[in-house]
């Protein structure tokens, strides 16, 4: 980055240390903070959004729609989440590549390999020719859908028993003024369900924040790759040797996450406070008589 860089092994001291830390390897490691965080920035919603339908259809009086979303939660909080996330990206990225064989292999009928099936070249996703960027955009994608899947299940658990707390009594008054089933679920239960869903929907949002390191096992680069390719001991075959400084990175990572998880706190008390205010909860009442 500097031009007093181009022979690492000709310089020392601060110098060194300034070349080290903006060589290229560094700064895919700076951007894969950015990885992490966006990770999360689109997972989230996605989750929620799986997990409100989920917990919609778990209470359905629609029984199809009942025993799916009951499936789902039951199915994906039962398997240990290393295992799904394993399984689950082999099995959406074959099929995608199944799909796509059927339509641009003239003969998709291809013989399995082992753990996979060959398909043409064609049905390859991305193409072998493809730019670096598609196959890591790709490789993003399949996690944010696998993390949001597995997620989506924990957080419909948690909605699904909020919307079970909301009082039944309110319902019946919304129904005794002519709501119809509609107006009662979106009017009163979806805005009262919030403040009871909160204190879980918190805590998946901390265990979100500690497992983004499974992005690793899922083949995106992420901080904690990087951690332990730049910490490792390097020879004088590398451009800056150094010993084992893995230590020193993940304090790093730790700062970061704890620094991520202090901010969240922050923000999700006021979120609480501000769900809290005016509802018919013991947290509510709770602000009501401090307050006064």
């Amino acid at each position: 980055m500097f031009a007093f860089c181009a022979d690492p092994k000709a310089i020392e001291g601060l110098s060194w240390l300034a070349c080290y830390l903006t060589s290229s390897k560094h700064l895919a490691f700076y951007w894969s903070f950015g990885t992490v965080l966006l990770l999360l920035a689109i997972t989230a919603p996605i989750a929620l959004g799986f997990g409100f339908g989920g917990a919609t259809m778990a209470r359905s009086p629609v029984a199809p729609a009942r025993i799916f979303g009951k499936a789902y939660i039951a199915m994906v909080r039962g398997i240990p989440d290393i295992v799904f996330f394993m399984f689950f990206v082999i099995a959406l990225d074959q099929g995608v590549e199944y799909v796509k064989s059927l339509a641009v292999c003239s003969d998709p009928a291809w013989p399995w390999q082992g753990l996979e099936f060959r398909v043409c070249k064609e049905a390859k996703v991305p193409l072998a020719t493809s730019d670096a960027f598609w196959h890591d955009a790709y490789g993003f994608t399949l996690a944010v859908v696998t993390f949001a899947l597995v997620f989506g299940a924990f957080v419909a658990n948690v909605l699904y028993g909020a919307m079970q707390a909301v009082p039944r009594a309110q319902l019946e008054t919304a129904e005794a003024y002519g709501m119809n089933h509609g107006q009662v679920f979106w009017r009163v239960l979806v805005p009262q369900m919030w403040v009871f869903a909160l204190p879980g929907l918190s805590n998946l949002w901390m265990i979100l924040i500690k497992s983004t390191p499974l992005l690793f096992l899922l083949g995106v680069e992420d901080i904690v790759y990087y951690a332990r390719e730049l910490g490792g001991s390097k020879t004088q075959a590398y451009e800056y040797p150094h010993p084992d400084w893995r230590l020193w990175y993940f304090v790093a990572l730790l700062c970061f996450y704890l620094l991520m998880t202090k901010a969240s706190e922050g923000v999700l008390g006021r979120l609480a406070a501000r769900l809290s205010k005016g509802q018919a909860t013991a947290a509510g009442e709770a602000m009501r008589k401090a307050a006064a």
